[in-house]
């Protein structure tokens, strides 16, 4: 294999900004589940890089996330969840309890929003490796679909929308002011390579909302927060799951510059994307359900997504996480076809 002439971070930018790069990214953008990588030990992965924590097999947390990124060869991207941005902080689900109005909502929200939240030292521990090219930075808070309806509940936010645009309205002023906050903060210490907004807002027959309810309840809250993001060099993506075919353009349209993981399960093909939505940036796309299926189910997912990621915009991995059931012999053979489609990408 030929040696790598970028920094993971040279990379990531170049590949990102439709620039020449040596290689496609290597990576699992998303920790493995505990059902995938669980049989692994037993096949093979050393058991040495398993979680510190008794029981769990699940590398939940980025120390052991990396020790195993760095034994399969993959590129390092650091994420930083941003404390404070889950709709109920641990230990006050019964401070907060049900919201069923706005005044519910006005009765909690000094619960909501703690401060200060921001882990200083980590993001000062990121300051040099993210110099040096080592890595990149993400950060992944609740966008403003999610947040409320982690909040509210699955079914009583979707109510809230067609009957409740006031408390809709209230929570996400409240985070778009919590976002600005937080951001600030981070900003002044270490600026991400770039944040991918979780949303969800979709299902594998489409978007859970119309419209004219992105437009009225999320769009203006994008559009005040993202130019203060992109100013400062911040790459904007949305992390929702399901069919986002549609949704797609109204991010696009908000100011957004990419999505992820764009679900082959869900009909979504990042190839005809490319072509209906000329600029916007992905991560994932590749058909994850090919890996039960050997070697050349495999590598013709490769072949077929090797013409869009030639180019650039494109950071391909699995459209999610490995699923469980995907055996430690599987994965090393995805990795080998990954790297040998990554060099073939590079332009």
């Amino acid at each position: 294999m030929q040696k790598d002439t970028m920094t993971t971070r040279e990379r990531f930018h170049a590949v990102m900004n439709l620039k020449p790069f040596d290689r496609l990214p290597i990576l699992e953008w998303a920790p493995w589940w505990d059902k995938t990588i669980g049989p692994w030990f037993e096949e093979g992965l050393p058991k040495s890089l398993m979680p510190g924590e008794a029981g769990s097999q699940m590398p939940g947390d980025a120390q052991s996330q990396n020790r195993i990124n760095r034994y399969f060869g993959m590129d390092i991207y650091e994420l930083n969840y941003p404390q404070g941005l889950s709709a109920a902080p641990k230990g006050l689900e019964k401070e907060v309890g049900e919201i069923a109005n706005v005044d519910d909502y006005r009765r909690v929200r000094r619960h909501l929003y703690p401060w200060p939240v921001v882990d200083r030292d980590w993001w000062r521990s990121q300051i040099k490796p993210q110099k040096d090219g080592e890595i990149v930075i993400f950060c992944e808070p609740m966008g403003y679909f999610f947040f409320a309806r982690d909040l509210l509940g699955i079914e009583e936010h979707l109510y809230a929308l067609a009957d409740q645009p006031d408390l809709i309205h209230a929570i996400n002023a409240d985070l778009l002011e919590y976002h600005l906050k937080i951001f600030d903060e981070v900003c002044s210490i270490c600026i991400p390579d770039f944040i991918s907004f979780a949303e969800d807002m979709s299902y594998n027959h489409g978007p859970m909302l119309s419209k004219a309810m992105f437009d009225e309840y999320m769009k203006p809250y994008y559009e005040k927060l993202l130019p203060r993001l992109k100013e400062r060099g911040i790459l904007i993506l949305v992390d929702s799951d399901g069919d986002i075919t549609c949704p797609m353009g109204w991010f696009q349209s908000a100011g957004v510059e990419g999505m992820l993981p764009l679900e082959r399960q869900a009909g979504v093909d990042a190839i005809q994307m490319r072509q209906r939505y000329p600029g916007m940036r992905f991560i994932g796309c590749f058909d994850k359900m090919t890996m039960f299926k050997g070697e050349n189910a495999m590598r013709a997912e490769f072949e077929r997504l090797l013409p869009l990621a030639k180019q650039g915009g494109v950071i391909l991995g699995c459209d999610h996480q490995t699923p469980p059931g995907v055996s430690f012999k599987d994965y090393q053979v995805y990795l080998r076809l990954f790297r040998e489609y990554a060099l073939k990408a590079a332009h």
